[in-house]
């Protein structure tokens, strides 16, 4: 699957919007990539992940266990596992912090994956890198459908992507007028309260 393909699958799903948006970073973008839009169809999830598992395997070899930051993370997390013939766990935020929960645990001398929806600034990724690596396993690399980042946002470790763009982001009082004329809307889930 080329970077083209995948981002005619989010355009498909109407996933690639254009606008003012509030990522969960706190910056400001005129593209949001609505991934639950993308999640929502389990054959359009399914094409993706295969492709991402088929590029993990190639990158990073043979995988045991794909650990996902909670929430966006889960859906992939558990497909590429499945497409990868590994298992799919999960770090949750417990006092402010990634932890593995519910009895999940990584075997000492298991390959890991940690696998993304979205990396913009890499701050989940390396929150969740950071809980999986108070763990046993060897952590082999990471894995996202899309780097918005365009390859800049800093993990710690080597990762692959299925697509890399190079979108703008602004600081809330740095903004281009262009985009300064919109109203900003906040689509994202980080701190959203349960």
């Amino acid at each position: 699957m080329t970077e083209d393909d995948v981002l005619d699958e989010f355009r498909a799903a109407g996933a690639l919007l254009e606008g003012h948006f509030i990522l969960s970073s706190g910056l400001r973008s005129p593209v949001f990539l609505q991934k639950v839009f993308i999640f929502q169809d389990p054959a359009r999830t399914a094409r993706l992940c295969a492709a991402l598992a088929e590029k993990v395997r190639a990158h990073f070899g043979e995988v045991d266990i794909v650990v996902s930051p909670a929430v966006g993370g889960i859906i992939p997390g558990y497909e590429v596992a499945r497409h990868l013939g590994a298992l799919a766990i999960y770090v949750e935020r417990e006092d402010g912090m990634f932890k593995l929960r519910r009895g999940f645990s990584i075997p000492k001398g298991a390959r890991v994956l940690m696998v993304e929806d979205i990396i913009t600034t890499g701050l989940s990724s390396r929150e969740c890198l950071a809980a999986i690596a108070d763990h046993p396993g060897t952590l082999v690399g990471a894995a996202c459908l899309i780097d918005r980042s365009g390859g800049r946002a800093e993990i710690g470790i080597d990762r692959v992507a299925l697509a890399t763009l190079d979108v703008p982001s602004y600081a809330a009082d740095a903004l281009p007028p262009e985009l300064a004329a919109i109203p900003p809307v906040k689509p994202g889930s980080r701190n959203l309260t349960l």
